[in-house]
């Protein structure tokens, strides 16, 4: 039995509707949950819908009555693969599943740290500001980089070191200012991960959940294992192509964190020599590893662009959070691709202004991952391995046997 029956059958509670996070899910595209009148034909569609959870009819139910806290402390919101399936199945037009992506950004916003970026990252107002921050910061930092050279300590024969992109950027200079803003937003994601996993326990209490039906560590090995394979995209029947520009953006997103992280590290261990070594060769493992990953985030942001333009009413509702997120991935493989393809063609002027605009988007892309749509996939990471650990995708418990007795 479902949260949503249980409750009917439980001490009345009174409940206070949250007026201010029913507005906000207006203007985050989710305001067709007014129409829902909860005929269950949602959860019948889902197939991640246990049988004991009303998945996602509890969800549009709580959205509607402005249950704020109980729809933060839900791991089902993280699950939903927004297929639409349920959007399209639904005889109200409720769309549940523009309804969950906009309480996922509601989500964000909540469990954001510092809370501020979190809310300016969701408002166009702030997009010049955004982008005029990594902007500010990477000028003042080349042209300041001989003083903070004197002050890291930096070498003369490592200051010497430069990307073949542009001269003003030595490679030292690039790797302390990625590595430094790089680690703060890996904190903020960490203490945003942190508050979640709490909310999560916490909801789980409140709501009388069973005891944990499996370990931690076999929880997460199971999470992982359906992240790295994607398969539950194959139960979804509307929207299956977009599995596979998932897995491209995904691919292609770690196939470059793996190279930048090489190229940060590599300097610094004494066993890694020759085209492992940063600048690389153009056949260089690395380098092509960092081209098919950057050719994948391209051609992946690109198809769910036009998913989204063309197919819109089964992609369902695209917001401003949604452009900037898909826009942005494929402007930074854009203009990468477009500093190299200027240093092979000695486009000297040029290239230098192409690649301090890619440095500003990976800039962006990077430090505000913790505030923009890129952190699902580690907050959903998270419910998965919830959901794993607290048992919502084991089997019911079967009932007991009736005694042959009873009632002869």
């Amino acid at each position: 039995m479902g949260n949503l029956e249980q409750a009917s059958q439980s001490t009345p509670v009174r409940i206070e509707p949250d007026l201010e996070f029913i507005g906000t899910l207006r203007r985050y595209g989710g305001e067709s949950y007014k129409k829902c009148f909860q005929c269950g034909t949602c959860s019948a569609t889902c197939g991640l819908s246990p049988d004991r959870e009303a998945f996602p009819r509890k969800e549009m139910a709580w959205a509607a009555w402005g249950m704020k806290d109980r729809l933060l402390k839900d791991p089902d919101i993280w699950l939903c693969h927004q297929c639409n399936d349920c959007s399209l199945r639904c005889p109200r037009g409720a769309r549940p599943g523009d309804v969950l992506a906009a309480v996922r950004q509601v989500a964000l916003a909540h469990y954001a740290v510092p809370s501020f970026l979190g809310a300016w990252v969701r408002r166009p107002a702030f997009l010049p500001l955004l982008l005029a921050i990594p902007a500010l910061l990477l000028g003042l930092a080349i042209l300041a980089q001989e003083s903070l050279g004197s002050a890291l300590g930096i070498s003369p024969e490592t200051r010497g070191i430069v990307y073949p992109y542009s001269p003003w950027l030595p490679h030292w200079l690039l790797n302390s200012f990625f590595g430094f803003f790089g680690l703060l937003a890996v904190l903020a994601l960490a203490a945003g991960v942190r508050r979640l996993w709490r909310a999560l326990r916490a909801g789980g209490m409140e709501t009388g959940a069973a005891p944990p039906a499996k370990g931690l560590g076999p929880a997460i090995v199971s999470a992982l294992r359906r992240i790295v394979m994607h398969d539950q995209f194959s139960e979804c029947t509307t929207m299956t192509a977009r599995s596979i520009s998932h897995v491209f953006v995904f691919t292609g997103f770690l196939a470059l964190c793996v190279v930048t992280f090489w190229v940060i590290t590599a300097q610094y261990n004494p066993l890694i020599r020759s085209d492992f070594v940063y600048p690389f060769s153009f056949w260089s493992p690395l380098k092509i590893l960092a081209n098919l990953g950057g050719a994948l985030l391209l051609f992946g942001g690109v198809w769910m662009v036009w998913e989204r333009l063309e197919r819109r009413e089964k992609a369902g509702t695209s917001t401003y959070f949604d452009w900037v997120f898909l826009l942005g991935l494929a402007l930074v493989a854009l203009t990468g691709f477009m500093s190299e393809g200027m240093h092979y063609l000695r486009l000297v002027p040029h290239r230098h202004v192409a690649y301090f605009i890619h440095l500003v988007l990976a800039f962006a892309v990077l430090v505000y991952l913790p505030y923009s749509k890129f952190a699902h996939l580690l907050y959903r990471a998270v419910a998965m391995v919830y959901a794993e650990y607290s048992g919502r995708t084991a089997d019911p418990p079967a009932a007991p046997a009736a005694d042959k007795g009873d009632g002869q």
